[in-house]
């Protein structure tokens, strides 16, 4: 692993598991994310550096798994298991995240078939994440020192079509890992729900949140507000309601929170990490307006749109052209009361997509470091108590 001043990063590809329970996911994948985890940490230990880790996750998808509606709530629940058993390692281990000398991981899906050669991915098949083709990852713009894999049959099978994908030879980087014995895929592994083919897909999808530093938590329901919008021949729109500053004053130690302009650029900088895989990743175009304070950030066929807000509501009830709210399970009530609002008003109701908290019990059992790795209010906590000393 690269141990200059540049930030070390690392691509690790994993196979579909047993199933998505945190039980299944921590059996197959523990060893080896505690490997890779480990390998990056002492790396930029007691540094400035922050490694980047880029887990994907590899789902053989059917045409029957559009609307991804059909499939949400299976691939929201491999997301939280994914992450909590990450949180859970990063606690145990004592391995920073998201904060100099820490690691910065992010989790995608690939939509590959196991065990078939790639010759050139259907035509239809989106750039832009959370699910992407194996092809446009390996011809992204990504550079990773180190991409892994685990010595089982199907991703050393997986390894070799990611290889045959790449325009530029990136073998030497390639690397297997240690991995439980070789487990049964079920097939299939993703069974669609019983939502008529006919349902219209999402094409604006709405979130709210404060995501104040970004953690594990934040990016959990980012990755899941990013899957609920499907892909589309017209552009795609995600907006994101961002607390205002007045709303924070009274937070527990207020004076370490981002600014409203901070915490956008960070959120942003995040979907562009899990969405964003064209060939030439060029830079989106910024506009900014006011009354409410709005940054439009726009890609070829796809927008985020940051909204200050000042009330529970925000957009979903003054914008009428909204498909979809994606929430956490601990605030599906205010899913209910936007609706409300949005009926009185004579609106179409929101579908509402709920999305896990990460869980430490189940993980690697419970720890007490385990919020600090998942917290704004640690984080903060921790740099008022550095600001002491």
């Amino acid at each position: 692993m690269s141990a200059d001043r540049t930030n070390p990063s690392a691509l690790l590809l994993l196979p579909p598991p047993p199933a998505f329970s945190i039980a299944k996911v921590k059996e197959a994948f523990a060893p080896s994310l505690s490997d890779i985890l480990t390998r990056l940490s002492q790396c930029v230990h007691g540094s400035s550096r922050l490694a980047v880790l880029d887990i994907a996750l590899v789902i053989p998808f059917t045409p029957d798994c559009r609307p991804r509606a059909k499939v949400f709530s299976q691939l929201q629940q491999y997301l939280t298991s994914v992450y909590s058993i990450v949180g859970a390692l990063c606690a145990t281990q004592n391995i920073e995240l998201d904060t100099p000398g820490g690691i910065d991981v992010r989790v995608l899906f690939i939509n590959h078939s196991i065990g078939k050669p790639i010759t050139e991915e259907a035509s239809d098949t989106p750039q832009f994440g959370p699910i992407i083709g194996l092809q446009s990852l390996a011809n992204s713009t990504r550079h990773w020192d180190h991409i892994y894999y685990v010595s089982d049959t199907v991703s050393e099978n997986m390894a070799k079509c990611f290889v045959e994908a790449q325009k530029d030879d990136m073998t030497a980087r390639m690397q297997a890992i240690t991995c439980t014995p070789d487990w049964t895929i079920p097939q299939p592994l993703l069974i669609p729900n019983d939502q008529p083919s006919t349902s219209n897909p999402h094409s604006s999808v709405i979130v709210g949140g404060t995501f104040d530093h970004l953690h594990l938590g934040h990016k959990l329901l980012l990755t899941a507000f990013a899957l609920a919008l499907d892909p589309l021949d017209q552009d795609g729109h995600l907006i994101i309601g961002l607390t205002g500053d007045a709303l924070l004053v009274n937070k527990k130690h207020a004076e370490f929170l981002e600014d409203w302009e901070q915490r956008w650029k960070n959120t942003a900088s995040f979907l562009s990490a899990i969405m964003d895989f064209s060939p030439d990743q060029k830079s989106p175009e910024i506009e900014r307006a006011t009354a409410p304070k709005t940054v439009l950030v726009r890609y070829p066929k796809l927008t985020f749109e940051f909204v200050e807000i000042s009330d529970p509501f925000g957009p979903t009830i003054t914008v009428e052209n909204i498909d979809v709210l994606v929430v956490s399970r601990e605030t599906r009530a205010g899913g209910a009361a936007v609706n409300d609002e949005r009926v009185k008003k004579g609106w179409k109701a929101l579908t509402v997509f709920e999305v896990d908290v990460l869980q430490s019990d189940g993980a690697l059992g419970t720890d007490e470091n385990f919020d600090s790795k998942i917290s704004s209010t640690e984080v903060r906590r921790r740099r008022a108590h550095l600001a002491k000393v």
